[in-house]
């Protein structure tokens, strides 16, 4: 199969379609109201207890016409547990689909999906569940996240044309280039973002390489009841 080599894109891109997952929620109460500001007819994708956090901070009438369950999107209820939220063909065709691409737009118009433009996700906090000296192989592992780094590394590939977004930090300074650029973001705030990225992901899984390089068959079988 041929690679997917792309030679169009645009410098600023318009934020018109976000996916909020975050475990961190330091600073949304004020990032996402600053947010539909900027960028008066964006839609806000999210879930769990994203989802719900969102509903509290804004008001009745932002709720209705910004917020959307990723569950209602994608008509997938969340797995038990909340093990799958955004692990959907249409989550992925909207990070990494391109504005140039005559099929990718045709994927979209065909599944009814969205090009997804800012991605912001933080990750279960495995550092600090392993931080606890009476942590088992069991709270760690259950702190693993899936879906936060796919999606994480999926808009960073695609940082052609998608913000991911990281770091609560970042959000005063979107928001400011977000109201002074009618809403647009540029290719070098992008590619910032997506340095940003790469390095958040992959110092979580080193961190969860480093603690099961420590972990024994003994200890692991401690954790749970193995039958006879």
């Amino acid at each position: 199969m041929a690679l997917n080599i792309v030679s169009k894109i645009d410098n600023r891109v318009t934020i018109k379609h976000v996916l909020l997952s975050v475990s961190d929620k330091t600073g949304l109460d004020t990032f996402v109201p600053a947010l539909i500001a900027a960028c008066p007819e964006v839609k806000l994708l999210s879930t769990g207890g994203t989802y719900t956090a969102l509903q509290k901070m804004l008001t009745q009438e932002q709720a209705a016409k910004h917020l959307v369950s990723v569950s209602d999107y994608t008509g997938q209820p969340e797995m038990q547990g909340g093990l799958v939220k955004t692990l959907d063909f249409k989550i992925y065709l909207g990070i990494l689909s391109e504005t140039y691409n005559e099929a990718h737009q045709q994927d979209l118009q065909r599944t009814r999906a969205v090009a997804i433009d800012m991605v912001v996700v933080n990750l279960y906090p495995f550092k600090q569940a392993i931080a606890n000296p009476d942590v088992t192989p069991e709270s760690a592992r259950t702190n693993i996240d899936i879906g936060g780094p796919c999606m994480v590394r999926a808009s960073a590939k695609n940082y052609l044309r998608v913000a991911s977004v990281t770091d609560p930090v970042d959000y005063p300074a979107l928001i400011t280039e977000l109201k002074s650029q009618k809403g647009t973001l540029s290719l070098e705030t992008r590619l910032a973002l997506m340095k940003k990225a790469f390095a958040h992901t992959a110092a979580y899984d080193t961190a969860i390489a480093e603690f099961f390089a420590r972990a024994t068959p003994e200890r692991v079988a401690q954790t749970y009841q193995l039958p006879s």
